[in-house]
């Protein structure tokens, strides 16, 4: 019973959220549905039906999540600021680590006043590339204060700009203002971070060139102007673009790092102590993306389950990391193609990569081609009717590019992060390592390339309706139900609260950015969990 609470109480904050985010909810009928709510839980009490303390709990979660959404438009500063007509002179902190794009860097602004009055807002500046500014720094700017707009992308799709900002807390734009600079450090912890990560990335750009070098940044950091435009090209239509996407693997790896490491000396307590520190210091290191947040909600269940002696059943571990995600920030459900792509994906490494593995058990194990396969063709599967409204790009080579390049990205990013160890001792002592990882990272390029330039490695997909994606999901998940009661596999239905009996999540050794958040165990063996 407590499992059917769990999902109807989830169902019921993600169906009050997503119906906020397209419409007005008047507060009449949230009253009329907390009171019969209310009615549900007396004649549960009474009569001890479950079907009414279901319908209660979704309704009395459908209002909480409607309730939520609501109160991040309280705030009047938004308004406050759209009266501004003329120049507006803003002074505030940066409070993020500025992001360098292919052609302007992205400032996250935290006003203390905007026009000589005391408002806190965030707004994203547009600044030339080479900019000099840094986290925690002081600037004053004037330029003309705007809302962002809903533009079309190459592709055909209308693009929530508004929204996408949204979810990053972002109301108002200003576009290259004239500023004024006054350094500053802002956190010291997330200061210190910052000046690691830029001289990791210093050490490794003395030994390796572009564009490999920019490829092990991507890997390592998911840093965004890594790869230049027509390597991003490439990466998207061969649909490897996922492995420059920090997420669950990046975390993975640094959890085995501390744990190894201090398994010598500290009791798994202290280990389950360092390792969450390890999580949340490399989110904020690499900037805390909802791909990123979700795999280190996750990774943290991981290690807690683990050292508490309490079953990890997965499914409910990621239903509960976006639970808590939804929570903090409601704009990730409908604003966030990302958050969107993450969670789909790795349902669909739990609930179809086991059959799959049986499905091609003929494709040979070495060097982990079969486990690649499945891990590319379940996420794909999920994926391809979010990614074709979204983006409308489908790619014809992903699944054979993803077996080919796949393998080597474990070895390029290890091969990455210890040049860039290395090489803050000794360049010297680095140039055997550098060498090596151009060899990886070149391999990765040549492969995206060679398949991009093929004329059919790609097509585009007119746009269509909402309501055919969702008709897509609902018969992808009939299918994959059908095929749960057709296998001899432990079951994942949703009301089966011992559906994830007999598997594990174990963490997986060195590999990189793929973002495997750790690894399935079946009876039809392991399976590493990506994206």
């Amino acid at each position: 019973m407590a499992t059917h609470g769990f999902y109807a109480l989830t169902f019921g904050f993600t169906f009050g959220v997503l119906t906020r985010s397209f419409t007005a909810v008047p507060y009449e009928w949230l009253i009329a549905g907390l009171v019969v709510s209310f009615i549900g839980a007396l004649w549960w009490a009474r009569r001890h039906s479950r079907p009414a303390l279901l319908l209660s709990l979704v309704l009395l979660a459908g209002s909480i999540g409607i309730i939520r959404f609501d109160a991040t438009t309280w705030d009047p500063t938004p308004v406050i600021l759209d009266t501004l007509t003329e120049t507006a002179i803003l002074t505030g902190a940066v409070i993020r680590e500025p992001e360098v794009r292919e052609r302007t860097t992205h400032v996250y602004l935290r006003t203390s006043t905007v026009a000589e009055r005391a408002l806190t807002a965030t707004v994203l500046l547009y600044l030339d590339r080479n900019t000099d500014d840094t986290y925690g720094d002081t600037l004053t700017v004037s330029g003309e204060l705007l809302r962002p707009e809903r533009c079309t992308t190459n592709l055909g799709r209308t693009f929530d700009y508004p929204g996408y900002l949204r979810a990053r807390d972002v109301t108002h734009v200003m576009y290259y203002p004239e500023y004024v600079r006054e350094p500053a450090r802002g956190n010291v912890l997330l200061a210190a971070l910052f000046d690691f990560k830029h001289a990791f990335m210093r050490s490794i750009e003395s030994l390796i060139p572009e564009p490999q070098v920019g490829l092990g940044q991507g890997l390592l950091l998911g840093v965004k102007s890594a790869l230049g435009e027509e390597l991003e090209m490439a990466f998207r239509k061969t649909g490897i673009i996922h492995i420059v996407v920090l997420s669950g693997y990046n975390v993975m790896l640094v959890v085995v790092f501390v744990m190894t490491i201090f398994a010598y000396v500290l009791g798994l307590r202290g280990r389950l102590v360092f390792g969450l520190m390890a999580i949340a210091a490399f989110a904020l290191l690499v900037g805390l993306s909802a791909t990123v947040l979700r795999a280190s909600i996750m990774a943290s269940l991981i290690l807690v389950a683990r050292s508490t002696g309490r079953s990890y059943a997965v499914m409910r571990a990621l239903i509960f990391a976006g639970l808590i995600m939804l929570a903090i920030n409601p704009y990730l459900l409908v604003f966030d193609t990302g958050f969107q792509l993450s969670f789909v994906a790795t349902a669909g490494l739990i609930l179809l990569a086991p059959h799959l593995e049986r499905v091609v058990a003929f494709v040979p194990s070495t060097i982990g081609i079969r486990e690649f396969l499945v891990a590319t063709l379940a996420t794909q599967l999920f994926v391809m009717p979010l990614l074709l409204y979204q983006i409308g790009e489908f790619s014809v080579v992903s699944v054979l590019v993803n077996v080919l390049v796949l393998p080597m990205v474990p070895v390029a990013m290890l091969l990455t992060f210890l040049t860039g160890v290395v090489g803050f001792l000794s360049a010297s002592l680095a140039l055997p390592l550098a060498y090596a990882t151009h060899l990886s990272l070149s391999y990765i390029i040549v492969v995206a390339e060679w398949f991009a330039g093929l004329p059919f490695s790609s097509y585009v997909v007119p746009p269509f309706p909402a309501w055919f994606m969702v008709l897509s999901y609902a018969a992808l998940g009939y299918g994959v139900w059908w095929w749960h009661q057709r296998s001899k596999l432990p079951a994942l239905a949703m009301h089966d609260r011992d559906a994830l009996a007999g598997w594990t999540i174990e963490e997986v050794g060195a590999e990189p950015k793929t973002e495997p958040a750790g690894e399935l165990r079946s009876p039809a063996g392991p399976i590493r969990l990506f994206y």
